[in-house]
């Protein structure tokens, strides 16, 4: 399975987010470490644009052995198009390098199920039970390939796999929900606070970065609510 992480570092709440360091590493990195214990994982590429802010996304991935396609600011679905033409995946996992907590192991429960009920698309955020920051989306190569033969507003093309989970009449979907909802838990990094958050739970797992699991967040939490960060 591939997976196809998008990055860049013109955000405009918290530019160059993906390069901050959590424990002396940049995110991106982080991120793509605990990505690769997913027993199910055999490549992940990067995808981020040919604008010039983002070689230094380009300029890591090559000092990290990552591959790293560049493509379309705006137009992220033609990146991850072109990337899984290129690549003989049938399954694509879409990640965000926003997102530092990505969780191995449910990446490798959520592709089980995927796998069994033969979706077109597989994601936890359709009906949100996990904290944000969490999003997996698992999607068929072809359900893309399918995708690209419509006409796709601004906004289908900026968010990929929009356009599929907006067409359940030709798209199998299913969405994965854990019986507690934590969605009003904000776990993904796009605001300063954001990263504060993620440095002092990256600061609590020192030496232990690719390891810990939700249930350890939550337990850190519990022990620290001053440091809850919501969703509100």
């Amino acid at each position: 399975m591939l997976v196809i992480l998008q990055a860049r570092m013109t955000s405009k709440r918290l530019p160059g987010k993906v390069m901050k360091l959590l424990n002396g590493t940049p995110m991106i990195q982080r991120q793509i470490n605990r990505i690769q214990k997913s027993k199910n994982i055999s490549k992940v590429i990067v995808a981020t644009s040919i604008e010039k802010e983002d070689f230094v996304i380009s300029d890591l991935c090559q000092n990290i052995g990552i591959e790293c396609y560049r493509g379309s600011l705006t137009n992220v679905f033609s990146r991850f198009f072109d990337v899984t033409t290129s690549n003989n995946f049938n399954n694509i996992v879409r990640l965000t390098a926003d997102c530092p907590f990505t969780m191995p192991l449910l990446i490798d429960e959520m592709f089980s199920e995927f796998n069994e009920s033969n979706f077109d698309y597989y994601s936890n955020s359709i009906i949100r039970t996990y904290p944000r920051g969490l999003d997996i989306e698992l999607f068929t190569a072809q359900s893309l390939l399918k995708l690209n033969q419509f006409d796709l507003s601004e906004e289908e093309l900026e968010h990929v796999t929009i356009g599929i989970y907006k067409r359940p009449e030709l798209f199998k979907l299913g969405n994965h929900s854990q019986s507690q909802n934590l969605s009003k838990h904000r776990w993904t990094v796009d605001t300063p606070a954001d990263f504060e958050f993620a440095k002092k739970v990256y600061n609590n797992f020192q030496d232990e970065e690719e390891k810990f699991t939700q249930s350890d967040i939550l337990r850190f939490l519990s022990q620290n609510p001053s440091i809850f960060n919501y969703d509100f």
